[in-house]
């Protein structure tokens, strides 16, 4: 016997490649279970305007490939507030939903929990490109990101080199500096700058100096947003060494665009049934994710309440590396 009979899915926060994939497991799952599933527009904004959708199989067909959310995401400040929590759960009783799946972010999952502690059914799954949710390896969308970073790093070292100019990348990533951290790893970037570890101007701008002195003709500088602004960077290694003079090249929303690779696709669909099928067992207040290859349901209160362990093992490769 199923826990619920009735479930919904919606996204919220900032958009990620593979919240389709997402979307499209948690409803085909449902289905193949004999659950009816119900799509909420516009995240907890459209919950609470009761904007919310029988969904069948149809209605996910041809989006596996394809970026951003089919279910569209909105901000919502009532929702912050515990009268609009209470309206969004009263809604949710209303419609007979007894089971919600919430994918995206830290700030997503903040309204799953506080569903959950309203006798709301919740799972969560991580649907955002920075990568900073606790107890999973990796968030839907970070892949992506990743690789569009890389991609773009590549082309710049081709008219970087052409010029023998630097170049300094100013990435997303205000809180967590993963997007910066396995692109500049990955790209072979000279220095990578991140809100987890102090860095010094000097040394970045100064390793610059040496490489160009020693016949290299291009140099890249990887600058997660959350250590600064990639323009000012750039200024302070010019201050330092003028010869250098770095070009600035802020990615921007483009980081979250796009088809999603094919290990998003993999991972948005494995946490999609696997949220299914723990509401079905009667799970609630988790929040799913992925360890060493292994799916696990966590706590969404700690998780919530858990910044993420930066990889300092990797960084320090980089560092390594960078030479």
């Amino acid at each position: 016997m199923s826990a619920v009979k009735k479930i919904a899915v919606l996204t919220s926060g900032g958009d990620s490649q593979g919240m389709n994939a997402a979307i499209r497991s948690v409803v085909r799952a449902a289905i193949f279970n004999g659950i009816e599933v119900y799509g909420v527009q516009r995240g907890y904004q459209g919950l609470l305007n009761e904007d919310i959708r029988p969904m069948d199989i149809r209605s996910v067909g041809d989006i596996i490939q394809r970026g951003g959310t089919i279910l569209q995401s909105a901000r919502c400040q009532e929702f912050r507030t515990p009268e609009g929590q209470q309206k969004g759960a009263d809604i949710l009783r209303k419609h007979g939903i007894d089971g919600l799946i919430v994918i995206g972010g830290d700030g997503s999952y903040q309204g799953a929990n506080k569903l959950s502690k309203l006798g709301i059914k919740t799972m969560g799954l991580p649907g955002t490109i920075d990568n900073d949710i606790s107890f999973t390896d990796y968030t839907i969308g970070f892949d992506t990101a990743v690789s569009i970073v890389v991609d773009a790093v590549n082309k710049l070292r081709d008219t970087m080199s052409s010029h023998e100019r630097s170049s300094v990348v100013e990435v997303m990533g205000r809180h967590c500096g993963d997007i910066a951290l396995y692109a500049g790893l990955a790209s072979g970037a000279e220095s990578i700058l991140v809100p987890e570890v102090d860095h010094n101007i000097d040394e970045v701008a100064g390793r610059m100096r040496e490489n160009f002195e020693c016949g290299k003709r291009h140099s890249i500088v990887i600058v997660a947003e959350g250590v600064g602004r990639g323009e000012d960077v750039a200024n302070a290694i010019i201050e330092r060494c003028p010869t250098v003079e770095p070009r600035v090249t802020v990615l921007g929303h483009i980081q979250r665009g796009g088809s999603p690779t094919a290990f998003d696709r993999i991972l948005a669909s494995r946490l999609g049934d696997f949220a299914v099928r723990q509401l079905i067992e009667g799970e609630s207040g988790k929040a799913c994710g992925m360890i060493k290859g292994e799916l696990v349901a966590t706590d969404i209160d700690l998780v919530v309440n858990t910044k993420k362990e930066f990889n300092m093992e990797l960084y320090e490769l980089a560092s390594r590396l960078c030479q």
